[in-house]
């Protein structure tokens, strides 16, 4: 594959806006949104250079505009990915200058905003040098870039008007308002300082993907372009015409109810749900390479029957909002467990299988126990992404070819060396294994409780009941009078307890009934957890205490995960 060419030069506006460019902007960029404020610092900024210059525009200091980022071959023919304030506001700009200088100056100006057919031989319609978003291109046309159309557009009232149209027509009759004082003099000076001396840096590439790329580089002030903005116009685009309202609102109802981050990730999984395999190029390049010639051939169906049912699994599991007659709250739970997971490799496999078997609870409910005891084992085991993709990209196939999950050889279920392995991990020293210490307990204590505890304190800390430093002449050193023998406990999981919040470091050295007292319970007299209640009832803390708890504790891991 030929890499795509990024092409890169300063351009005057008058060549901006020349047959050289036919800017469009996609329907995924959002709609015109500079609001008064932007486009006063704009003129203030443009009259400022001009005032400070020379008399003769040919001397005056350039102006830079910043730079755009366009998607662009040999042809004229420009899509815009970053850039679309900018022309929109200088194209608004042009126009007032055209309605307010002399009637012998108008026709200068005018073949900065469109072509008239009879400018050029080969023009045999009006080519406007600027179309906006198919929503607004009308408008814009008829009340900007056509001659008369301010005087239009300063009658219509701004109810009913969209956002972006009345940016369109408060920045107009802003832009006039501080020009219309100006004389015929500085306003011909202010046009030829604009489009003269004026400059954009034109980026262009011919590959969506590398202008993506240039975009994200370039605004330093966050991507407001997602990938997801690019599939939308591709696949709406596809719709027939009286169809794409009602898809984009489908759309957009979706995206909204996800959020745009979530909604971003979800092509993400789609992506792995139909290629089932970690990304080797950019979410661009593999959507429209493995993903996209469905889409492309039947984009309602894509639509209704990919995106949506799969948006909406996406949203009950991170929402933990299924909903069911029967067997919602064991679901949901199994939903809360999974999001405590530390990627989300996971979630391919999780609403592919949601979005199969929504309506059958009694499908969700083992196939989610078992992910749920999957996903743990994965974690704990510090499975690295090319392991947990390898893993769940079986499982994907499994799950489409309907094969039995529960056999034991299914890439659902953990393999005998699985289950050693997680177990010889639980029985070493947790504590210093700061990934899942937590989470494995965490995990015991909801189990000791019978799954009513609720989680939701701002802080949780993992604590020692014998200290890891203990004083020399410590109730604790005569119970553990060697150091290799308080090495054998101190971090292991049966010497380990949950705590609400962060409490005083030197009370971790308290002798066995003051720490009970004073660093175990809560104001209220209660702890919270279930696992540091169990040390509160014990009267010592001698190593064969730890040991029975430590084999108590593994029993109920053997029991949760069958292990």
């Amino acid at each position: 594959m030929t890499p795509a060419k990024i092409h890169a030069s300063e351009y005057p506006l008058h060549k901006v806006f020349s047959g050289d460019f036919t800017f469009t902007i996609p329907m995924y960029q959002r709609p015109y949104a500079w609001g008064k404020e932007q486009a006063g610092e704009l003129i203030d900024d443009l009259i400022t250079a001009l005032e400070e210059g020379s008399i003769k525009i040919d001397e005056v200091n350039p102006y830079f505009l910043g730079s755009i980022v366009l998607i662009k071959g040999d042809k004229p023919d420009a899509e815009i990915i970053d850039g679309q304030q900018r022309l929109t506001t200088l194209t608004i700009l042009l126009s007032v200058l055209r309605e307010l200088v002399s009637p012998e100056y108008k026709q200068k100006i005018t073949p900065y905003i469109y072509q008239s057919p009879d400018f050029d031989l080969d023009a045999e319609s009006t080519i406007y040098r600027l179309t906006l978003r198919e929503r607004d291109a009308d408008f814009f046309r008829e009340h900007i870039q056509d001659e008369g159309g301010i005087a239009r557009l300063e009658s219509l009232p701004n109810s009913g008007l969209s956002e972006s149209r009345k940016n369109i027509k408060e920045n107009t009759i802003l832009l006039k308002q501080r020009l219309q004082k100006f004389s015929q003099e500085n306003l011909q000076n202010l046009t030829k300082f604009v489009l003269k001396r004026c400059f954009l840096v034109v980026v262009s590439t011919p590959d969506i993907d590398s202008a993506y790329r240039i975009f994200s580089v370039i605004n330093n002030r966050g991507l407001n372009l997602s990938h997801a903005d690019i599939f939308k116009s591709e696949i709406i685009g596809k719709i027939e015409k009286d169809k794409q309202d009602s898809y984009s609102s489908k759309w957009e109802e979706i995206e909204e109810k996800l959020g745009r981050e979530d909604f971003k990730s979800l092509f993400s999984h789609i992506r792995m749900i139909h290629v089932k395999s970690k990304p080797t190029q950019s979410i661009l390049k593999e959507f429209h390479e493995d993903v996209k010639p469905s889409p492309a051939k039947y984009p309602q169906e894509f639509i209704d029957k990919i995106l949506i049912p799969l948006a909406n699994a996406f949203y009950g599991i991170k929402n933990q909002s299924y909903k069911s007659d029967t067997l919602e709250d064991k679901v949901n739970q199994s939903f809360r467990w999974l999001s405590w997971i530390d990627n989300s490799d996971w979630i391919p496999p999780a609403i592919l299988f949601l979005s199969k078997n929504y309506r059958k609870p009694e499908l969700l409910l083992p196939f989610f126990t078992d992910l749920d005891r999957l996903a743990s084992g994965l974690m704990i085991q510090r499975y690295n992404i090319y392991e947990r993709v390898e893993r769940y990209s079986k499982l994907l196939k499994a799950i489409e070819s309907e094969a039995d999950l529960y056999a034991p050889d299914s890439p659902l279920q953990l393999q005998e060396l699985e289950k050693d392995n997680i177990l010889r991990i639980l029985n070493a020293e947790l504590y210093l294994m700061k990934k899942i210490r937590l989470y494995v307990l965490l995990r015991l204590d909801a189990a000791l409780s019978r799954g009513e505890a609720e989680y939701k304190y701002p802080t949780i800390t993992v604590e020692h009941v014998l200290p890891q430093k203990p004083a020399s002449d410590s109730e604790w050193s005569k119970w553990f009078p060697n150091a290799e023998e308080h090495k054998k406990y101190v971090h292991c999981l049966g010497n380990l307890v949950l705590l609400p919040n962060y409490k005083n470091s030197e009370a971790k050295n308290y002798d066995f009934e003051m720490k009970k007292q004073k660093y175990f319970k809560t104001k209220y007299g209660v702890s919270p957890f279930a696992l540091t209640t169990q040390v509160l009832n014990e009267k010592q803390w001698k190593p064969e205490v730890i040991e029975k708890r430590q084999k108590d504790l593994i029993n109920i891991f053997k029991e949760l995960w069958h292990l």
